[in-house]
């Protein structure tokens, strides 16, 4: 969830000089763009998977700390959730076994964190919404004690200054609720991919994904309820994005835009997308850190931007520029937020390599939709993901047509197949990735997309068929949410998970 904080400044001064601290940084940030400052590994790419905790019950399990405590890895993580972990996965390049590595590292360290969940009596599940989580859960010790989420919950409900509203949508079922605090977005668990750029290819790779957005979320679906309904296919965008809305509700009216949000124009660099951040998002975290960035970079240093890096988390775009320090030297990052965690650790090790595919693919193809005179509007890839995550594999996605350059209608399971995984295998070769590795992942990608079985759709039919068989749904949502548990542990992809 980000750095820790020590006391936000809260006087009318502090606030001050932190504004004057963020445009000093983005000068800082330009002058380290023109110097070409940055290291610019391509190939280096991250993980972060977000973990659940559940009882034998199958009810969320507020003993994150304790397990945290006895599992003792320092890359495994609280999150703002009581009920959730995080496990932070070591930086590694595709090429040469990288893909498998990946997926082999999140395994072992899922199954030492199940472990030591066992001992508290709790169980990992990798899930994007726990299902049995109901509104009672989220009320006294729903957050993990820190001074960060403490002041986070206390500042997006200062400047709401009223309840948080969540009105979502789904085919068949509403959900109409106010909260007093940020609690709903602790129920998100999510996954975030994050990929090294260089300065010069982050607009691209930036473009890309967002153009990629709708499609990456129609097939890794795995978030169909929430408070006891089924809402979305992926809730938790919908659940992220109104439980952090900062905004009252006639500023939202006026059209100023949330601190959740895709973007509302295709990207002409990282510094533009700093720059928004720090110049149009009233502070939530305002943390002074000690160092003068202007001083340090005069000096020949390389400074860490504090205030920069805690404006920009707090603006949550799905896809997010990121800047850091490594090793003493700069470097760009894109950081994917749109996944959600599981349902295995080969599903989301799949996801990972679509997503990597996909996007090298397009940013360093010739056919790039985002640019030139005939430029498709964002707004296709806006619509894109607001249709992915509604319907998932059943929604039907705009995507431009190479050939034409017009946009067309297709359904997101053919846009997938036909489309999208050749792009992904181009992309991956491209890197070096082993054949072994693609066609392990590219295999599992093309099974749940010709079976259209997502997790959310697994999920779905599984709480359908138990209450056609008399169930009410708080038994068939715990009844499924256990099943669910059991073939994750199993290990095989969601596309072959037999009918709940």
């Amino acid at each position: 969830m980000g750095d820790e904080v020590s006391g936000t400044v809260s006087t009318p001064e502090g606030r001050r000089r932190y504004r004057e601290r963020l445009r000093s940084q983005l000068l800082v940030l330009r002058r380290l763009l023109d110097d070409d400052a940055f290291t610019t590994d391509d190939t280096m790419t991250g993980m972060e998977v977000e973990l659940a905790l559940v009882d034998p019950a199958a009810r969320p399990s507020r003993a994150n700390r304790e397990v945290l405590a006895t599992l003792g890895d320092p890359d495994v993580t609280t999150e703002l959730g009581s009920h959730t972990i995080e496990v932070n996965v070591p930086p590694s390049r595709m090429q040469r076994g990288g893909a498998i590595a990946l997926e082999a590292d999140l395994r072992t360290r899922m199954e030492a964190a199940d472990v030591a969940a066992r001992a508290h009596g709790a169980r990992v599940v990798m899930i994007g919404i726990v299902p049995t989580l109901l509104p009672d859960d989220q009320s006294e010790g729903w957050m993990t004690r820190s001074p960060r989420y403490r002041a986070l919950d206390e500042a997006v409900r200062a400047q709401r200054g009223e309840d948080l509203l969540l009105d979502i949508r789904g085919e068949d079922e509403r959900l109409l609720a106010h909260a007093p605090s940020i609690a709903p977005e602790a129920a998100c668990t999510s996954v975030q991919l994050h990929l090294q750029v260089s300065p010069e290819q982050f607009a691209a790779v930036h473009n890309a994904a967002q153009l990629l957005a709708g499609a990456q979320v129609a097939l890794a679906a795995n978030s169909p309820f929430y408070a006891g309904r089924r809402l979305w296919d992926e809730s938790r965008l919908p659940v992220f994005a109104q439980s952090t809305d900062s905004r009252p509700p006639e500023l939202a009216a006026q059209g100023v835009r949330e601190r959740v949000l895709l973007g509302d124009a295709w990207t002409t660099s990282a510094y533009d997308l700093f720059e928004d951040a720090a110049l149009h998002y009233p502070p939530l975290l305002p943390e002074l850190a000690e160092e003068d960035a202007l001083r340090v970079l005069s000096r020949g240093g390389v400074p860490r931007l504090a205030e920069l890096k805690m404006q920009n988390g707090t603006v949550w775009r799905w896809n997010r520029p990121v800047y850091d320090v490594v090793d003493g030297s700069p470097h760009l990052r894109v950081e994917n937020r749109l996944l959600p965690s599981g349902p295995t650790v080969v599903d989301v090790a799949a996801n990972a390599a679509f997503w990597f595919g996909a996007v090298r693919a397009l940013a360093l193809g010739d056919d790039r939709p985002w640019e030139g005179e005939g430029a498709v509007p964002f707004s296709l890839a806006r619509d894109a993901l607001d249709a992915g995550a509604r319907r998932g594999l059943r929604s039907r996605l705009p995507w431009p047509d190479a050939r034409t350059g017009r946009v067309e209608e297709r359904d997101a399971d053919d846009l997938v197949l036909r489309t999208l995984l050749p792009l992904v295998h181009e992309g991956l070769a491209s890197w070096g990735v082993d054949e072994a590795a693609c066609d392990r992942y590219l295999g599992v990608l093309e099974h749940r997309a010709s079976t259209r079985q997502t997790g959310a759709q697994w999920q779905h039919d599984a709480v359908a068929a138990a209450e056609a068989r008399g169930a009410d749904r708080r038994g068939a949502l715990h009844g499924m949410l256990g099943r669910y548990a059991e073939l994750m542990r199993q290990g095989e992809p969601v596309g072959s998970w037999p009918a709940g």
